[in-house]
């Protein structure tokens, strides 16, 4: 069925069905083992192997490179639908698609075909930035350096979302001269070790957790600094995160009705014979999707944000990319709180459908809300409010880069 069908309004493109139905089947295999693998912390390895195999992480590679030409909006819906399946496999591949995103908007030359070999391929990336306990602000401790005639990095990380299941970690690093940027490093070398040590209480399959680079190889082609990197990095990345939450919803939804649907005992006092008649169940699941509903095309929005960000870089008009890029930082900035409130409320009240067998484990509903959770904790949303508001009062243009550290 269309995804119009199936009452989640229009895609985002004519052609989206047609672009849609290669992934649908394999979705659906997710799905059908989400429950499972959350109860039982089964690491979905052979998912995304089967992603990779579709080459699910070529989507933004226009289609003379061996892509699919997708647009962001396209890319978005896409990974709406993924989350759907197990948000779990999203969050994994967010810092491949950061990455990829950073590819295309690369001028043609070596240093884009290399890449775009391996990832029309199938080959994806993880994400290594974030470090924790003593790490300040300003600079990171991971660094480069020469050693025996090669280039090597050193460093550890946290929240390395998605490295265990990737063919290669684009690190944030320090360079000799004091700069910040970024090394691409092979995972499986000599000198790369990616722990499975996450234990955040959601997105418990996202091997978020540590690694740590000892002398590891890298390709002095493949150093490059803060400044050389996609300028609208922070609004993409954000509508990464939307788009999880934005399917997310989906999934409680559609669980929501399943469950009302084949439950069979219900209370003395309810309003209806049973639970698929009672009207006060029926108004929690109505209004449960429609905030799925609502945060889908929220979601959406903000996408074709960063599409014009996109295509702005390439238009030759450094004022109106400026322009596009603050655009895009501030439409995800207001799209965050709304659409964080109406997941996490969607993931609350679905228990007022249904009864205390609906807290058992074995159902796993409770993931939703500890995902949703944990998703929206990542970037502040308390930050948000006031960006959006101080560009509404003052005209402040909101900030494209962040980092989290010690001051200093």
């Amino acid at each position: 069925m269309s995804q119009i069908d199936l009452g989640w309004g229009e895609g985002p493109s004519a052609r989206y069905e047609t672009l849609a139905a290669r992934f649908r089947p394999i979705f659906a295999d997710i799905r059908s083992g989400a429950v499972e693998r959350e109860v039982n912390r089964g690491l979905p390895i052979a998912e995304i192997d089967a992603l990779k195999r579709a080459k699910f992480g070529a989507l933004r590679l226009p289609e003379t490179e061996g892509g699919f030409g997708a647009t962001v909006p396209e890319l978005a819906n896409l990974l709406i639908e993924l989350s759907h399946a197990d948000s779990n496999i999203t969050q994994a591949l967010r810092g491949h698609f950061g990455f990829v995103e950073d590819i295309v908007n690369k001028a043609p030359g070596e240093g884009r075909s290399r890449w775009v070999g391996r990832i029309a391929e199938g080959e994806i990336a993880g994400n290594a930035w974030t470090e924790i306990g003593n790490a300040t602000q300003n600079l990171f401790s991971t660094h480069i350096a020469e050693k025996g005639g090669r280039l090597t990095l050193t460093g550890e990380k946290f929240y390395t979302t998605g490295s265990l299941y990737a063919d290669w970690i684009d690190v944030g690093i320090s360079t000799p001269d004091g700069e910040n940027g970024s090394a691409i490093v092979r995972r499986h070398d000599a000198g790369v070790s990616v722990v499975d040590d996450w234990n955040g209480f959601g997105q418990i399959l996202t091997a978020s957790g540590t690694t740590r680079f000892t002398d590891a190889n890298v390709d002095p082609v493949d150093v490059a600094i803060d400044q050389e990197k996609f300028r609208y990095g922070a609004a993409f990345y954000q509508t990464v995160h939307l788009a999880t939450l934005g399917g997310l919803a989906r999934a409680i939804a559609d669980e929501t009705a399943a469950a009302v649907a084949a439950r069979r005992r219900n209370y003395s006092n309810s309003a209806g014979p049973t639970s698929a008649q009672d009207p006060q169940v029926l108004q929690v699941v109505g209004r449960i999707r429609g905030n799925a509903y609502t945060a889908a095309a929220i979601v959406l929005q903000v996408a074709r944000a960063v599409q014009r960000a996109y295509e702005a870089h390439f238009a030759g008009d450094e004022a109106a990319e400026e322009r596009a890029n603050a655009i895009a930082e501030l439409e995800t900035s207001q799209a965050v709180t709304v659409v964080t409130d109406l997941v996490l409320n969607a993931s609350t009240i679905l228990f007022d459908a249904l009864g205390a067998s609906a807290t058992l484990k074995p159902a796993a509903l409770d993931r939703h809300w500890r995902n949703a959770r944990t998703l929206s904790s990542h970037n502040p949303r308390i930050y948000k409010d006031r960006i959006v508001g101080d560009y509404a009062v003052n005209g402040t243009p909101p900030p494209y880069q962040w980092r989290i550290g010690l001051p200093g």
